[in-house]
């Protein structure tokens, strides 16, 4: 019966592609999973609650919560202080193109490289108030902000929030099946083998530099007229004075402290190389402590520069709380893939494939699956943790390229990261630039399946090669 285990994602897909709104999908999707689980009214409520409270007991679950609400904390000190408004006129004064924000977005990957959220974070408040005055799609600068972060921080290997986790399941695979491999040089091929991940860096450098403009259409007045609730405060941020450096010091301070944390924490794990601090520090932790203490100086800097203790506070928490639509969407996601679990996901999964295939196929048919996986649970994490196992056991027994099945299962999880209306960040992106989040995960998947089209005949191509 482990089939059942798609039902709530069925759900989920179902309502969202019905009523443009994920939120109610998500709840009635892990309440339907709970009932299954615990077949009665009052058991499946119980169920669903521990679901959630399960989840909001996970350490790492919580260090993400904190950040996303901390950095939106963050942001809104920086914009009551005036430190958004300064900086985007004084980089505004320089950028008076599309072409030309586009291009900032990508110029900004070697300073925010090191997490997706926290990338996304950094950029786009800055980058919102830019494109108020080009006229330019909310959908295409999203794009481009999601697909320079998702497509590009998974082929980096070092310094990212990811290399740990990634070495550690191919070190996990490894020792199961007692292959002489080193796990870090499988990695390291791996990442030439994320064909999905490579082709839609270059999709999306085609769309940043050589593709038409897009402009913004007729839903802006819309969608300005739903957000009359906050026009108040929106009036109140445009009358603060211009101060530019209200927004440089912090975000240096935060680069800074996040670079020089994680090399710390890597060397507290036994690291004797910057190169392996930054590979086996704890990236999701130090981003949060990295945050923690620039809020702290931050709050003093303001308060010596004679900002409002009044306003700051009120804007701390409204920045915060500006986030809370992103931080319960990823609650009940997370809920929803432990739900999932329980009803047999993970073997339904397994029970679909077996050791008949033909070794050449086995990457494109782990990157098929695994994609289509991925964008049911918007989880590259889990998406690996998922199919790693299964991928390097078909690889073995089938003979087929271990780095290239390797590189297949994370090239799944990248596409789900991409294109999934459950995926942070989809939903993140969808938040800080404020578009339906549906419209806007259909909008990326036109894009990434043509990308995903060509990963598949290129894993077949290299499977049959490297047979």
């Amino acid at each position: 019966m482990e089939w059942l285990s798609l039902v709530p994602f069925a759900i989920v897909i179902g309502f969202s592609m019905w009523l443009k709104k994920i939120l109610p999908g998500l709840v009635l999707g892990l309440l339907a999973g709970a009932l299954l689980v615990e077949f009665s009214v009052l058991g499946g409520s119980q169920e669903t609650i521990s679901y959630i409270v399960t989840t909001l007991s996970d350490e790492n679950n919580i260090k993400i919560i904190a950040f996303l609400y901390l950095f939106g904390g963050l942001v809104g000190m920086m914009n009551i202080s005036g430190g958004i408004k300064g900086f985007s006129e004084w980089i505004g004064a320089k950028i008076d193109t599309q072409r030309g924000l586009l291009g900032l977005i990508w110029a900004t990957l070697p300073f925010t490289f090191m997490m997706p959220m926290f990338r996304i974070m950094m950029i786009g408040p800055v980058v919102k108030s830019l494109m108020k005055d080009l006229n330019m799609s909310k959908r295409k600068v999203g794009f481009t902000m999601d697909v320079s972060t998702s497509s590009v921080i998974v082929l980096i290997p070092v310094a990212t929030a990811f290399v740990g986790f990634m070495i550690s399941l191919v070190e996990s695979g490894i020792q199961k099946h007692n292959l002489a491999m080193d796990p870090y040089q499988i990695f390291l091929l791996s990442i030439l083998f994320n064909f999905y991940a490579i082709i839609m860096l270059v999709i999306g450098l085609i769309r940043t530099f050589w593709s038409s403009s897009e402009k913004q259409g007729t839903k802006k007045k819309k969608e300005d007229d739903e957000n009359y609730h906050r026009a108040g405060i929106e009036k109140e941020l445009s009358m603060v004075k211009a101060q530019p450096w209200n927004l440089i010091v912090p975000l240096f301070l935060l680069l800074g402290l996040s670079l020089f944390l994680l090399w710390q924490d890597g060397v507290a794990k036994g690291a004797d190389t910057v190169f392996q601090a930054f590979s086996q520090a704890d990236a999701t932790f130090v981003m949060l402590l990295a945050v923690f203490i620039t809020l702290i100086v931050t709050f003093v800097f303001y308060m010596i520069r004679k900002q409002s203790l009044e306003e700051t506070i009120f804007h701390f928490y409204d920045g915060g709380n500006q986030l809370m639509q992103a931080i319960i969407l990823l609650i009940l996601v997370w809920s929803l893939s432990l739900v999932a679990e329980d009803l047999g996901f993970s073997k339904f999964i397994n029970a679909t494939l077996g050791s008949f295939l033909p070794s050449f196929t086995i990457p494109a048919i782990i990157f098929v699956l695994g994609s289509i996986v991925s964008y049911f649970i918007g989880s590259s994490w889990g998406t690996w943790g998922l199919f790693m196992p299964l991928g390097i056991a078909l690889a073995v027994s089938t003979d087929a390229s271990i780095p290239l099945t390797v590189g297949a299962v994370f090239a799944s999880g990248s596409f789900g990261a991409m294109t999934s209306p459950l995926g942070d960040t989809t939903i993140t992106t969808a938040s800080i630039l404020e578009m339906p989040l549906v419209d806007y995960a259909r909008y990326k998947l036109k894009i990434c399946s043509v990308g995903a089209a060509i990963a598949v005949a290129a894993y077949l191509a290299a499977g049959y090669f490297l047979a």
